[in-house]
């Protein structure tokens, strides 16, 4: 891992211990002990396995794409990539990190450049598209929640959503009027050429040009395969399952109980919303935030809202942080994906 990156996450740890601090800020250790004696292990074991279980099932997403070319790659080489996408997510601006560092990762596990590169355009592709999905399932089956209880965090949570369908729409015209985007990029670069120096504009156009005929080409493979695509649909479908539920869990070791499973999902989904319009990585400080908002509703002791941020935040960001630097070392091969991720 480069120095950058090392001091990127020293400092994300850093911001995550001064948001528990201000968090436990008012209560007293004892408080604080009495109610961690409360907790239902096997309730956070559940929780942990749900994490577990939803980084399988995108292994299991990355190792059915790899058939196409017959490669063979193991299940467990799999499992590392999720991981180590996790980890550079959590420590760059918007998550811009975790896809390089997934093609490293795999190009250092013997799979071609090309091949990476096309796998994880269509996970991509898919992830996408299920999010989408899945938020507007949220928003239409929890609205009244989110205009009534949570009304501060409304418009982000539409934001969200928005940029999210705005990102598909631009993934399908690419696929389906790569002429038309190209001549918008032209239109763009024309008027952006007017707030900077126009070769530096120039080339700008040149590079996103050369991705957007990257992307046409890859997605030419990818409308051909529709049995593939639905398989990696409810694959994603299922571990974004898995990652949505956890809450839920949490709540059940502190022993709340009087909730509704599909509100608990809704409320994680438009955390994650909320999360994604901002660059911070991790979004940090706004995660937790958030989550006070979000579920202060089902916790009305301070002393269990606290505690549930914290469990949250160790099981759903710290635990894969962790474990993704764990599997950048797994293997003897991976020395090159630290050094280049």
């Amino acid at each position: 891992m480069e120095r950058r990156n090392k001091w990127a996450l020293a400092i994300i740890l850093l911001i995550g211990a001064s948001v528990f601090f201000w968090e436990f800020r008012s209560l007293t250790l004892h408080e604080i002990m009495v109610e961690f004696r409360q907790i239902q292990w096997s309730w956070i074991i559940v929780a942990i396995a749900c994490m577990l279980f939803q980084w399988a099932v995108e292994a299991k997403i990355v190792q059915g794409l790899l058939e196409r070319e017959n490669f063979s790659y193991s299940f467990k080489k799999s499992y590392r990539i999720p991981l180590i996408q996790h980890l550079f997510n959590s420590i760059t601006p918007f998550a811009s990190g975790g896809q390089p560092a997934q093609l490293v990762a795999l190009k250092q596990t013997g799979v071609d450049i090309g091949i990476g590169s096309s796998v994880l355009l269509m996970k991509f592709v898919v992830y996408q598209g299920m999010i989408v999905v899945y938020f507007g399932l949220c928003v239409l089956l929890r609205y009244h929640v989110l205009v009534t209880e949570i009304s501060r965090l409304a418009f982000f949570v539409i934001l969200g959503l928005v940029t999210h369908i705005l990102v598909i729409a631009v993934l399908l015209l690419i696929t389906f009027k790569v002429n038309l985007t190209k001549k918008i990029v032209h239109w763009l670069m024309i008027i952006v050429s007017i707030f900077m120096n126009k070769e530096k504009a120039r080339l700008l156009e040149e590079d996103i040009v050369l991705k957007v005929d990257s992307f046409y080409h890859e997605s030419l493979y990818i409308r051909g395969q529709t049995l593939l695509l639905l398989k990696t649909a409810l694959l994603t479908a299922v571990q974004l399952a898995g990652y949505f539920i956890v809450p839920y869990f949490i709540l059940l070791s502190l022993g709340i109980k009087d909730m509704d499973i599909i509100t608990i999902i809704c409320m994680h989904a438009f955390i994650v919303m909320i999360v994604s319009l901002f660059p911070i990585p991790g979004g940090s400080g706004g995660a937790e935030y958030s989550f006070t908002l979000l579920f202060g509703s089902f916790i009305l002791s301070p002393e269990k809202l606290a505690i549930a941020l914290l469990l949250w935040r160790l099981i759903t960001y710290y635990l894969g942080i962790l474990l993704g630097a764990v599997a950048l070392g797994v293997t003897g091969d991976s020395k090159n994906v630290k050094d280049n991720a």
